[in-house]
């Protein structure tokens, strides 16, 4: 998909829920707004979107949304712009992933998203190393 960007982590011993809530704590200090699945087995779905000159190059529906799903030792973050889905919190990963998760995107939002998922996957890296 045009526009979303796979890393894929193994041997880390990384611990999720503070990466979680490393990527949250990075992306509001960005001036993101940011809401959080309920983790599950399947993993835990990030999304954030941002207000102000953005509105006008991304659909207020949109929000860039954060995938970290496996083990500690062996797991991957998605990145990409999906729909923006209210009451993320109470909503089931699985009907999540079964929905379209990321969405085909333009291209005023593939930029806006290569420059924001660039940044966010030097510091998940940095943060994972």
């Amino acid at each position: 998909m045009i526009g979303e960007k796979v890393e894929h982590f193994q041997g880390k011993s990384t611990d999720l829920s503070a990466l979680q809530s490393h990527i949250e704590e990075y992306l509001k200090t960005d001036g993101f707004t940011v809401q959080t699945s309920a983790p599950s087995p399947q993993g835990v779905v990030i999304q954030a979107r941002k207000g102000g000159f953005l509105s006008g190059l991304i659909a207020a529906d949109r929000a860039m949304t954060i995938m970290i799903a496996g083990s500690p030792d062996d797991f991957t973050v998605r990145i990409g712009i999906g729909k923006w889905i209210e009451h993320l919190a109470v909503a089931a990963i699985e009907t999540l992933l079964i929905s379209s998760l990321f969405l085909v995107v333009d291209v005023a939002e593939i930029t806006w998203n290569f420059e924001i998922e660039d940044k966010l996957v030097k510091d998940v890296k940095s943060f994972v190393s």
